[in-house]
């Protein structure tokens, strides 16, 4: 998240608290991509189970409170809350709330819908991820860029997974799906090709993040190469 400018005393104290609730968010992330892994991969009803409502509904509030206590610690309130209103949107258990209101959603839009918690459970992990490597700036932003390229292809796989595997004859059992994902963030392609409109999305994304990542490592080997060269020398 974005980080307050506070006084020296205060910003020691507010750096340990977001310290604490983001890897509290991390944890609760974890527990929610296990229940969404084994909701798509062992079911296929019509709609998410009452156990996979009810984890989400946990770590939503897990969510909640993060971005709440951060906000009631900050400084500039208002700054804070403009700055992180998307983690806010995102920690919102939408899926719970239109089950409250009546609203019966399918499991085609549930799966999109379901995501956004995620959504914030991985960018907590990439912050903390960030936080633990040690090293230069290159150094932290390579090792993020791999944790979110990781992350992301397996959230592709089970997406491509849910949409796909009712429709695409190619398709058989979640290990292929995840092999999908791999081929195409890695440039090389597969001959399952996707057949929905979600599939066809994330087929353009995979690659379009694999292509990314090149300049970034490459940038990585030549600075390093650089230092070595020069430490010789």
């Amino acid at each position: 998240m974005y980080k307050e400018k506070l006084l020296p005393h205060s910003s020691a104290r507010y750096d340990g608290l977001r310290s604490v609730m983001e890897t509290l968010a991390v944890m609760a992330g974890i527990v929610l991509l296990v229940a969404l892994s084994m909701e798509i991969i062992g079911g296929k009803n019509l709609h998410f189970s009452s156990v996979y409502l009810n984890v989400q509904l946990a770590v939503c509030i897990v969510f909640l409170l993060d971005f709440l206590v951060l906000w009631s610690a900050a400084e500039r309130k208002g700054r804070y809350f403009w700055r992180n209103v998307l983690f806010l949107l995102i920690s919102i258990p939408w899926l719970n709330l239109l089950g409250w209101c009546g609203v019966t959603v399918t499991r085609d839009w549930g799966v999109l819908v379901g995501l956004l918690p995620v959504l914030r459970a991985f960018l907590a992990m990439v912050i903390i991820v960030r936080w633990l490597i040690k090293g230069n700036k290159m150094r932290r932003m390579l090792v993020a860029y791999v944790f979110t390229v990781v992350v992301f292809t397996y959230i592709s796989g089970l997406v491509f997974y849910e949409y796909e595997a009712a429709v695409n004859p190619k398709l058989h059992g979640f290990g292929n799906a995840l092999w999908w994902a791999w081929m195409n963030v890695t440039t090389v392609g597969a001959e399952i090709f996707p057949v929905t409109a979600v599939g066809k999305v994330f087929c353009i994304l995979l690659p379009s993040l694999g292509m990314m990542f090149f300049p970034i490592f490459t940038t990585y080997v030549l600075q390093e190469y650089t230092h070595k060269k020069e430490a010789g020398q």
